[in-house]
């Protein structure tokens, strides 16, 4: 994809030595967090719903994690976050919540939605991780933490991806269930136990495809946004072992 280099556009110096810059690459707005020592090792990091850059749990993950060594950067994707919406973005939006609402099959919306999310969010990533990694203080390895079924695409195609830490959706694209069988780096894989809109078996069944011999599952009670805090220290400590 064609994109012109990374602006950035403010920054805001926070608690730790942390530097937090938002900036934009081509039509992609995003954040990019870094520590006070150098080189770090970058992590990508999405919103699980692929929501917005600045939803208020991402950024105490990003911060945490920055505040511990390591470059954060987040993306808003296509249709979310402070980008344009669609009026079939929307649709599919209302059609998704109203099905989950109602108890009813949602496999085929989610398809409609997500599929195509995936096939525009993983070339976006990758062309702002050619961007971050061309910026002074930052290096590889390089980490993803957040939304499954962009994680797994990326984790299949992008080789800088060393690890990733993924938050348990029981509804994944068909594509990429498939794909799931070609995961080959360590994978940390949250469940919540209690997670009203993504069905348990779903996710465990996700977790036995994945074609890796390294990874880690972590059930917690709860629903969806219940994920305990110390999973935060559990993911830096992961990736610590992988990126460092």
């Amino acid at each position: 994809m064609h994109v012109t280099s990374l602006r950035f556009t403010s920054e805001e110096p926070l608690d730790g030595g942390v530097l937090a810059r938002e900036f934009t690459l081509g039509e992609i707005p995003g954040t990019l967090w870094t520590p006070g020592s150098a080189p770090a090792p970058l992590i990508l990091i999405g919103h699980n719903g692929g929501l917005h850059r600045r939803e208020p749990r991402l950024v105490a993950r990003a911060r945490h994690s920055a505040a511990r060594g390591y470059a954060v950067a987040a993306i808003d994707h296509p249709g979310h976050g402070d980008r344009p919406r669609s009026a079939a973005d929307e649709q599919a939006r209302a059609d998704l919540r109203r099905a989950l609402a109602a108890g009813e099959p949602v496999d085929e919306i989610f398809e409609s939605f997500v599929g195509p999310l995936v096939e525009k969010a993983v070339p976006e990533w990758r062309a702002t991780l050619d961007a971050l990694l061309a910026l002074p203080g930052i290096g590889g390895p390089v980490g993803y933490s957040g939304m499954t079924a962009v994680g797994i695409r990326l984790a299949v195609s992008e080789p800088r991806i060393a690890a990733a830490g993924f938050f348990a959706g029981g509804y994944v694209p068909r594509a990429q269930r498939e794909e799931a069988r070609q995961v080959t780096i360590p994978l940390l894989f949250l469940l919540q136990w209690d997670d009203e809109g993504n069905p348990r078996q779903r996710a465990l069944d996700l977790f036995d495809a994945f074609g890796t011999k390294e990874k880690t599952l972590h059930a917690n009670m709860g629903g969806h946004t219940g994920t305990p805090w110390f999973e935060a220290e559990d993911g830096d400590r992961f990736f610590g072992r992988h990126l460092k």
